[in-house]
């Protein structure tokens, strides 16, 4: 890619932490949006791919409305490896189990049945989440690879499956870096988490100067018409509406089955009923 592109001030850059936007960056029919997404996975799983084939996986429109649609990314290398990647602006309290739950779905989906098929030919498979607004695992480090390990002996399982997490919102020491002194996976997060900060623009730029897959992925961004924008943003909008009333209903669901399980605890103590009524009336 011969010349980059530069963000001033008065671009109106749409938020690349947008599922749909993120999607719709990485898997254009380009040349440069299949770069980016080769840069990407590369710089997440720490050797250099070439992304083969993207998996046509994005649920119909009229599925909008449901608050589980993920815009992921499922694809796979020239090599075969596997790799599902995802953006979640708003991650939910279950995101670990969540990737756990989709990491096994994608290594075992591998088929292996058949004369001549073995274990062996089973290929790497790699679930990445990039999770902004909330911090899932107590220390400062924003990259975490999880596989199968013996935490007692110390010991790997040694086996193809990996979760990554990129958790962005530990990336406020990591800013303040020289460019030059990051590395590729904290220029990626930094791009991500601070790319519509107009303040960090100059560092933004530098990033893009720094970084080839960086570039092709902000070319993408600037490809997009003022009414894509406005489209992306008020999906986005009515979605992140969405998400917040299903959890305040699964906030108050799960308040109620804590009351229902206290009464029935209260009434195999042998309290009377109207012994149980005035104590949830005096808490209230």
């Amino acid at each position: 890619m011969e010349q980059k592109p530069y963000i001033s001030d008065a671009d109106d850059i749409i938020d690349i932490r947008i599922d749909r936007v993120f999607k719709a960056v990485f898997t254009r029919n380009t040349p440069t949006s299949r770069g980016a997404l080769s840069k990407l996975i590369s710089a997440l799983i720490c050797h250099e791919v070439t992304v083969n084939n993207i998996t046509t996986n994005e649920p119909p429109i009229d599925d909008l409305r449901d608050r589980q649609i993920r815009f992921d990314i499922n694809c796979n290398t020239i090599s075969g490896e596997l790799v599902n990647i995802e953006m979640s602006l708003n991650p939910t309290p279950f995101e670990p189990i969540r990737l756990e739950y989709y990491g096994g779905k994608l290594f075992v989906g591998q088929g292996i049945r058949g004369r001549r098929k073995y274990y062996s030919h089973l290929k790497r498979a790699y679930q990445i989440a990039i999770l902004d607004k909330k911090q899932f695992f107590p220390d400062q480090v924003f990259l975490h690879t999880f596989e199968y390990y013996d935490s007692i002996n110390k010991i790997s399982l040694n086996g193809k499956s990996r979760i990554i997490t990129l958790e962005l919102s530990k990336l406020d020491k990591v800013v303040e870096k020289a460019i030059k002194e990051t590395s590729a996976q904290e220029r990626w997060a930094i791009f991500f988490r601070y790319l519509t900060n107009k303040s960090k623009r100059g560092k933004i730029n530098e990033i893009i100067e720094k970084e080839e897959g960086i570039a092709m992925a902000s070319s993408e961004l600037k490809e997009f018409s003022k009414s894509e924008i406005r489209r992306f943003r008020k999906i986005s909008e009515e979605k992140y509406e969405l998400d917040t009333r299903s959890r305040i209903f699964e906030a108050e669901q799960e308040a109620e089955w804590r009351t229902e399980n206290k009464i029935i605890d209260m009434l195999k103590s042998g309290k009377s009923p109207e012994e149980i009524i005035s104590e949830i009336e005096s808490k209230r």
